[in-house]
């Protein structure tokens, strides 16, 4: 009941990091129904390229087994081991290709479904693969009667088949009694290659709904509620307040060096209370004047009182102090602009003989 009403409650679709992370650990949809498909299409090619000429191999040698069995030499157990390293030879021979080919068939449906993945966590010990209660919510939930039911449609389906292929081969098996009994290996192929066939025809209906239904039935099961979504997010992009605590964190410690940069300006430009850009101008370091600092209200009153501390000029100009500040960064020279009044400002305090904060208007 408590896992009807939590699934009840993930009405979200999944996000691109859930399902990265489901593919990640080796949860994908897969259709056990398309093995079975590969299987009897493996079967098909093998009756119809492999069979025939492989049973023509392999007839000679039990032919010569059975009808001579005392044409062999087994005096010693050398004779014994040869003859069993003959016939183990030509069974590989007729068997390998087989193997092979269902093989490759029964790769090929899975790779044709997901893309491949190492996913070491699916290997890993997990009790609930052992656990009675568990065992049996899979056999007897929701997902046991689906695969129940599609057992029951395999059977009836299979079953079908056979009786139809069967009963239209009725009157060649009758005839077969008065046939040669050479030709009735070829007749049995024939017969055989009809029945799994069939069974491929009608499995393909099947596999392609059970497809569409693990798709479906996976992307439900990755279904996440409002709440893990807005956990995921935080996750992802950080706790907000978290974030906003680094924010202002690295602003102090930005200020905190700006503040520490005063000193080496040449001057500072302010509008009373409100901007204060410190500038300094070395013609060996930079062409033009240097933003070391700037600040508004509370930065800006601590950037003059740095600036008078260290004994540094404080050029109280309004209209410049408000320019400089939107248009200047630190760490930048000025725009060639503001070449003019700076340069204006700087002869001036040049001029000057014993140099103390003036205003200029």
């Amino acid at each position: 009941m408590a896992e009807s009403s939590d699934q009840e409650s993930k009405t979200e679709e999944p996000t691109e990091k859930k399902v990265r992370d489901a593919l990640e650990q080796g949860n994908i949809p897969v259709s056990r129904e398309a093995s079975m498909l590969a299987t009897m299409a493996a079967l098909m090619v093998i009756q119809a390229f492999l069979i025939g000429q492989g049973v023509q191999r392999l007839t000679p040698t039990l032919k010569s087994f059975i009808d001579e069995p005392d044409g062999f030499p087994l005096s010693t157990s050398a004779d014994a081991q040869n003859l069993l390293t003959v016939v183990g030879l030509e069974a590989l021979r007729f068997l390998v290709p087989l193997v092979v080919i269902i093989a490759v068939f029964g790769l090929a449906a899975s790779l044709l479904q997901n893309a491949p993945r190492l996913a070491l966590q699916r290997i890993l010990p997990d009790v609930s693969r052992i656990s009675p209660t568990s065992g049996w919510s899979r056999i007897f939930g929701a997902q046991g009667l689906v695969e129940f039911a599609k057992s029951m449609f395999k059977l009836a389906s299979v079953s079908i088949v056979v009786c139809f292929v069967l009963r239209s081969s009725e009157a060649r098996a009758f005839e077969a009694m008065y046939t040669d009994p050479v030709a009735l290996p070829e007749m049995i192929l024939t017969i055989a290659m009809r029945i799994v066939s069939a069974i491929c025809i009608a499995t393909i209906v099947l596999v392609a709904i059970d497809l569409a239904w693990a798709r479906f039935r996976w992307r439900r099961e990755l279904r996440m509620t409002k709440q893990e979504i807005k956990d995921e997010h935080k996750q992802s992009e950080g706790d907000p307040l978290i974030k906003a605590r680094l924010r202002s964190l690295a602003r102090d410690r930005s200020r905190q060096r700006m503040i520490a940069s005063v000193p080496r300006a040449t001057l500072v430009i302010a509008n009373p209370t409100h901007f204060a850009i410190a500038l300094r101008y070395n013609r060996d370091e930079n062409p033009a004047p240097l933003v070391v600092a700037k600040g508004m209200d509370v930065i800006a009153l601590k950037i003059r009182e740095a600036a008078e501390q260290n004994k540094i000029p404080v050029i109280e100009n309004k209209a410049l102090a408000r320019a400089l500040y939107e248009a200047v960064q630190v760490d930048q020279v000025i725009p060639a602009e503001f070449f003019r009044p700076v340069a204006e400002i700087i002869y001036f305090l040049q001029s000057k003989q014993t140099p103390r904060p003036e205003k200029v208007q």
